[in-house]
């Protein structure tokens, strides 16, 4: 078990406070443009995309890795862009990744 940093944990339980402290404090009205907006709006995508890739490829920290869960990515990604619901996608891509893991 790795031991945890306190000092962290409340430098991250201030920042926190600090942010919903200030949009009480009007930073919300700077923050409520239309670029902002649109910036916030991109970031939930580029961070799910970031986690997808580093689940999917990176195993060892020094090695890419090209397995099942490529392939069940990938047929995720062919339901996604013919506009099927989430909820397929997730299913079609594990159900792809667990019978090739099945058949491996």
């Amino acid at each position: 078990m790795t031991p945890v940093s306190w000092w962290t944990v409340l430098i991250i339980a201030a920042g926190s406070y600090g942010f919903k402290a200030a949009g009480w404090f009007g930073l919300g009205r700077v923050l409520a443009g239309p670029r902002t907006k649109q910036i916030a709006g991109l970031l939930p995508p580029a961070l799910l995309f970031g986690l997808v890739v580093t689940q999917t490829f990176v195993t060892n920290p020094n090695m890419l890795v090209v397995d099942e869960r490529a392939v069940g990515v990938a047929v995720g990604a062919v339901v996604a862009l013919k506009n099927g619901p989430f909820w397929l996608v997730v299913l079609v891509a594990g159900a792809t990744t667990a019978v090739l893991r099945t058949v491996a």
